[in-house]
């Protein structure tokens, strides 16, 4: 089994990395980041992730999302090919209206996961 996080560089993005490497430990198993930004397959790893890699000293399995896909169906797909135990995504602040409405992307995959969806606010 896997443990996936959602990347972007983003604060999010980088707080969902973190979250993921702590997933991947507590669990014992594999970590792969889905970059969201779409690239061809064989793009490098963006500069932030590979650092980010780097000091967490952890093997991970890097994808890339196709831009023919929207980004949940893509988390989504991705999570089932490699049979995630975990999606790890992460999310901003909301305004007062945006806490009533979760963004469209996060909701679709809360509610269409068949495993566990892990959320991690980046930090203020």
């Amino acid at each position: 089994m896997t443990v996936l996080v959602a990347y972007n560089e983003t604060p999010q993005g980088k707080a969902a990395f973190a979250a993921a490497v702590e997933e991947s430990e507590r669990r014992e198993t594999n970590l792969v980041a889905l970059v969201l930004t779409p690239q061809p397959n064989d793009a490098p790893i963006p500069s932030q992730l590979g650092a980010l890699i780097s000091a967490h000293g952890k093997d991970v399995e890097v994808s890339f999302r196709s831009d023919k896909i929207d980004v949940a169906d893509a988390i989504l797909d991705h999570a089932e090919r490699i049979d995630a135990e975990i999606i790890v995504l992460g999310a901003r602040k909301r305004t007062p209206v945006g806490k009533f409405l979760l963004g469209s992307t996060t909701q679709r995959i809360l509610l269409d996961a068949s495993v566990p969806v892990l959320v991690i606010k980046a930090g203020e």
